[in-house]
This record gives C-alpha cells, sequence and structure tokens, in this order.
C-alpha cells in the first residue's frame, strides 16, 4: 500500500536493508547519483545510517532532501518532526509535503571521539540510557520484540539493580565543568523519549533550530531520581533549574568524559563503552520534507 501510494506520484528506487549501516552506504549512492529525494521506511535506527550516510555524501555534491515515513517502535525523531506515527497517514503527510513543495532545514548534532565521527538527529546518551539500550538489544537477540514495555521493563530492572549510582561522568560547556555525574543526556530537540504515547522531556526547550541541550543527573538516590523522571512526564517537562540535575541550553559544544568506560549510545542505537565524546551543534545540516 506504502510502496503503490509512494509510485503512484513519485519516480521512485527501492532499495532494502540487508545489514547494520546498509543504509548508510544506500543513502550516500543516493547523493552520487544526483537522486533529489532519499526517503526511509523504519525506525530511528534506520533514520540515524541515512541522516549520516547523507551528511558523508562526497564534497559538492547537492545533498538529497530527506522525508521519513515511520516503521520503528519508538520513532522519535520521526514525531518530533510532527509526522503522524501511523505509516499510511505519514505516506499522505509526506505526499501533501511533496506536492506542495513544504521543506525545512534542521540542526543536527555531532559526536567525535577517538573511535567516532558520527552525527545524530534528537539524542546521545552516556551512562543508564545506553545501558537500557545495550540490554534491549541483547534481548531483541534473544528473540523479544523492541517494544515501549521492553524498554520500560528493562529501565525499571537496571534502575533498582544501580546501574544508575556511578557518578563517574563530568560534563563541560563553555568553560563550566560539572563532575560526580551518573547519568547525562544531550538532545537536539525535545522529547528524548517516548514512553508509549508519553513524551519524557528533560530538556523542553530543546528545539531542531537551536543549538544543542544537555541533562545531567547529579544525585542517585532512588527518591530523588524516581522524582525528577517523574518530572519529565509533566506536559512542559522537567524545569531548567531543579534538585538532583543541572541542564544546559542552546550549546554549539559541550564534551562529557568518564573516569572508566561507560556505555555510550547515539538515537537509541548502543555504539559501545567510551570514556570520552565531543558534542557539536551542526546548523542547518539538513533539508527534510515534513
Amino acid at each position: 500500500m506504502i510502496l503503490g501510494a509512494l509510485a503512484s506520484e513519485l519516480d521512485i528506487t527501492v532499495a532494502e536493508t540487508e545489514y547494520r549501516d546498509h543504509a548508510v552506504v544506500l543513502a550516500r549512492e543516493a547523493a552520487a547519483r544526483g537522486y533529489e529525494l532519499v526517503l526511509s521506511l523504519g525506525g530511528d535506527g534506520t533514520v540515524n545510517e541515512v541522516v549520516n550516510g547523507l551528511l558523508t555524501a562526497p564534497e559538492g555534491l547537492k545533498r538529497p532532501r530527506y522525508a521519513v515515513i515511520p516503521g520503528g517502535s519508538a520513532n522519535v525523531f520521526i514525531r518530533a518532526l510532527g509526522v503522524p506515527g501511523d505509516p499510511v497517514e505519514a505516506t499522505g503527510a509526506v505526499l501533501e509535503a511533496v506536492r506542495e513543495g513544504r521543506e525545512r532545514e534542521i540542526n543536527l548534532g555531532r559526536i567525535t571521539s577517538d573511535q567516532d565521527d558520527r552525527y545524530f538527529t534528537f539524542c546521545a546518551g552516556f551512562g543508564w540510557d545506553a545501558d537500557v539500550v545495550q540490554q534491549v538489544e541483547h534481548e531483541r537477540a534473544n528473540g523479544r520484540k523492541a517494544t515501549p514495555a521492553l524498554y520500560a521493563e528493562v529501565a525499571v530492572k537496571l534502575f533498582f539493580q544501580g546501574d544508575i549510582r556511578d557518578p563517574s561522568l563530568s560534563v563541560s560547556s563553555r568553560g563550566r565543568t560539572l563532575e560526580e555525574v551518573y547519568f547525562a543526556l544531550v538532545t537536539n530537540t525535545t522529547p528524548w523519549t517516548y514512553a508509549g504515547a508519553l513524551p519524557l522531556q528533560p530538556t523542553p526547550a530543546s528545539r531542531f533550530e537551536l543549538g544543542l541541550d544537555a541533562f545531567a543527573l547529579t544525585h542517585s538516590s532512588h527518591a530523588i531520581t524516581g522524582w525528577v523522571l517523574s518530572q519529565m512526564f509533566f506536559p512542559k517537562g522537567l524545569p531548567a533549574q531543579g534538585d538532583g540535575y543541572a541542564t544546559w541550553h542552546d550549546q554549539d559544544s559541550l564534551r562529557i568524559t568518564s573516569s572508566h568506560p561507560r556505555a555510550f549510545q547515539i538515537d537509541g542505537e548502543y555504539l559501545g563503552d567510551r570514556e570520552q565524546v565531543n558534542f557539536h551543534s551542526v546548523p542547518k545540516a539538513l533539508r527534510i520534507i515534513c
């Protein structure tokens, strides 16, 4: 149904991903071949791969515009753009945007380290949330489906097992350094993630049109951490200031370091353990049809 609707109005070439990071290769090839539009059907991991393929295309090429149809379990980036969560409805919205010539330029985040040079669309996490992503990937490898319920189950389990009680992180930006951080996030928009239909907003002022925001958990007691997490569910999100945490807004760059390797993720994809990652805001990096 989706392919039929797209083919009725667009001259399309279909390619299916066959392995991790295959979408990076396909998007880069699309740019090299002069395609005007790249459209993906998938979740946040697919989106991240396509974006990295488009932004690492050979210099001098005009990058294609990008449109997204949701096909994953969370679809955080897609929903943050205002695209409908239903794939059929999203297809109709994308085709309408193409007909009307609607597009927007959005900022992206970029990470660099001794192991990385990669872009992210909505968030990067050091510590607990990356532990959750890693464990969910393990559960998926054992045959379980990556549902919101599974993420919630793993998050609660790791929370009470004490995975959030390691104060090894430090966050630095514009000469300000905060040490003994238990868990840190860098965001490019809001929300950070969804619990089913409910958005979690640790940095509610974060926007695609601004620099990066960040959140750092500075106390690890169950009571304080539970209170902080509960505030993220409110419509206005977590206040910029409060007990047990710190936030940064509209930053050009940040750095997070750890005294020992900690789990790290971008856009809900586990990258491995890291000891230092640099974060940069990349203005008007991507043209989105939506």
